[in-house]
């Protein structure tokens, strides 16, 4: 996961040093209508309001640096892909440039194609576990249902029920151990990734 996020991080860097030789170029100034703009792209997309590339990438740094925790998944999950979609929009902007153009005739595509793949492997990591922690936690909720349910039914039982149900018990005992065991292997995979994402 962590390696995940160092890619990103580099293909952010190399988006940069794009972004500034863009800005240098001053490809907008003889843009009226881009000059009258207060912002190269929608509020809901970036807060910032700039006629300066790099700006967007700044502020893109920044929502990677301050990631929510993995825990928060919705909110995590959703930071992740804003910061796909940023990446994207900035791309968009490069490549309707010469520069862009001549730098990247060959390997732009496999660039695109890396930092979605590196954006898919953090999402898919820690989206998978939670699930399955949430399944797990699901499976345990109900075996204790079952079991509470056949304790209940123990009062009145005859003796030939009584065993029965004492039976089922101890079975539903012991799934619901190897339950939780599973419910602790996902925890500390969770965990061993959120000290992998915080190096």
């Amino acid at each position: 996961m962590s390696q995940a996020l160092n890619k990103l991080n580099s293909k952010l860097e190399q988006l940069g040093t794009q972004a500034y030789q863009f800005d240098n170029a001053k490809w907008f100034d003889k843009n009226r209508y881009i000059q009258n703009q207060p912002s190269l792209f929608d509020s809901h997309l970036f807060h910032t309001k700039s006629l300066l590339l790099s700006d967007y990438v700044e502020e893109i740094k920044l929502t990677l640096k301050n990631l929510p925790p993995e825990q928060n998944r919705h909110a995590y999950q959703f930071a992740v892909e804003q910061v796909g979609e940023q990446m994207q929009a900035v791309i968009k902007v490069l490549k309707s440039t010469p520069v862009w153009a001549k730098e990247n005739k060959l390997s732009q595509p496999k660039k695109a194609k890396v930092y979605k793949k590196a954006i898919q492997r953090i999402m898919q990591s820690s989206h998978e576990l939670y699930q399955e922690l949430s399944q797990n936690h699901e499976f345990e909720r109900r075996l204790q249902e079952m079991i509470d349910l056949r304790r209940a039914q123990l009062d009145g039982a005859n003796a030939e029920q009584n065993a029965k149900l004492n039976a089922e018990i101890l079975a539903l005992h012991t799934r619901l151990g190897r339950c939780r065991k599973a419910i602790s292997a996902t925890e500390e995979k969770i965990q061993q990734l959120e000290k992998q994402g915080n190096r």
